[in-house]
C-alpha cells in the first residue's frame, strides 16, 4: 500500500505534530469520516506512544521520520475503512482497555447496558456460588467485566472460535480476571448449571445496510439468518437445559427484534423483565420444564 504524505518527498522529514494532524484530519474528512480529528489524534497518539493530551501540548514538536511513515501507513488503513480499534489494537469498554483483533467483534458502548443490568440484578445477591457464562464471548469484554465488577461470581467465557478465545484469555490475564474458558457452540454440551447467561450473538441480517467498517469485522460474529434471529432463537431453545430456576438471560439485539425475542422466549419458560436500549432481560420461570 502506498503511503500518502501531504507534500513533496523530503518535506515530511520536518513535519511537526500540528501539521500531521491537520493533514490526516483533512484526508479522513474528504472521504466522509465524521470522527476525522479524533481518529487522527488516536492514530498519532498510538504511533508516538503518547497520550492525546501530550499531542495537544506539543503541537510544534517535530515527528521522527520513521514514526511519520508508520502513522501514514495506519492512516491509509483507516482510509480503507478499517475500524480504528483494529488499527491501534484495542477498544475501551466499561472504563477498561480490551485488546482486539480481526478475529473478534469490536466492543460497543451499547453492550455496556448489559453490564448495568447485571449489576442491578446482582446488587442484593451476596452468594459466592453463582455462575455466569458469556456465550460467544469474542474479546471477553462482557464476561471479564462481569467478573471484575462482581468478583464473587464464577465466570465462564465460551466461544466456537479458538482464535477468539485466545484474545479473551489474553484480556483476562492482562486485566487480572480469574475466569475459565471453553470452546463450544452456544450452550451445546454445557454440563455445569449456570445462574446468568450473557449473550451478544450475531443479530444482523445479510440484507441490512451496514457501514463500510462493519465489513472488516468477522462475519460469524455479525450475521445470522431468519432476520438476524437464528442464533438467538437457538440459544433460547438450549438455555433451559442448563439455566437454574429463576436464572437470568441477557440478550443483546436490535430494538426492532425485541418483541419477537420476548414472544419466542415465553414458549421456553422465560418471563420478560425489562429492556434497556439494545439489551433484553429475561428470567427463567420457577418450575419451567427443560
Amino acid at each position: 500500500m502506498l503511503l500518502t504524505p501531504p507534500v513533496a518527498c523530503g518535506i515530511t522529514n520536518n513535519m511537526n505534530i500540528s501539521a500531521w494532524l491537520k493533514d490526516a484530519t483533512k484526508q479522513l474528512k474528504d472521504i466522509g469520516i465524521d470522527s476525522a480529528r479524533l481518529d487522527a489524534e488516536l492514530i498519532l497518539s498510538e504511533t508516538l506512544r503518547k497520550p492525546r493530551t501530550y499531542l495537544h501540548a506539543h503541537l510544534d514538536e517535530t515527528i521522527d521520520p520513521r514514526r511519520i511513515d508508520i502513522a501514514y501507513a495506519r492512516l491509509d488503513l483507516r482510509k480503507d475503512r478499517v475500524p480504528l480499534a483494529y488499527i491501534v489494537g484495542y477498544k475501551e469498554f466499561y472504563g477498561r482497555k480490551f485488546s482486539v483483533s480481526p478475529n473478534v467483534l469490536i466492543p460497543r458502548p451499547e453492550s455496556e447496558d448489559m453490564i448495568d443490568l447485571l449489576l442491578e440484578v446482582t446488587a442484593s445477591d451476596i452468594s459466592d456460588q453463582r455462575t455466569l457464562i458469556d456465550v460467544g464471548t469474542g474479546s471477553g469484554c462482557l464476561g471479564i467485566t462481569a467478573k471484575l465488577e462482581r468478583p464473587g461470581i464464577n465466570v465462564v467465557l465460551s466461544d466456537i472460535s479458538p482464535q477468539a478465545l485466545d484474545v479473551a484469555q489474553a484480556n483476562a490475564h492482562s486485566l487480572g480476571a480469574n475466569i475459565t474458558t471453553q470452546e463450544q457452540d452456544l450452550l451445546f454440551g454445557q454440563i455445569e448449571p449456570v445462574d446468568y447467561i450473557l449473550a451478544n450473538l450475531p443479530y444482523v441480517d445479510e440484507s441490512w445496510s451496514v457501514s463500510p467498517e462493519l465489513r472488516h469485522e468477522p462475519k460469524k460474529a455479525l450475521f445470522a439468518k431468519n432476520g438476524g434471529l437464528a442464533m438467538i432463537f437457538r440459544l433460547i431453545e438450549q438455555a433451559p437445559l442448563c439455566l437454574n430456576d429463576d436464572g437470568w438471560l441477557f440478550i443483546e439485539a436490535d430494538p426492532e427484534q425485541h418483541s419477537q425475542i420476548i414472544t419466542f422466549a415465553s414458549n421456553y419458560g422465560f418471563i420478560y423483565q425489562k429492556t434497556r436500549h439494545y439489551c433484553v432481560l429475561l428470567r427463567r420461570r420457577v418450575g419451567a420444564e427443560s
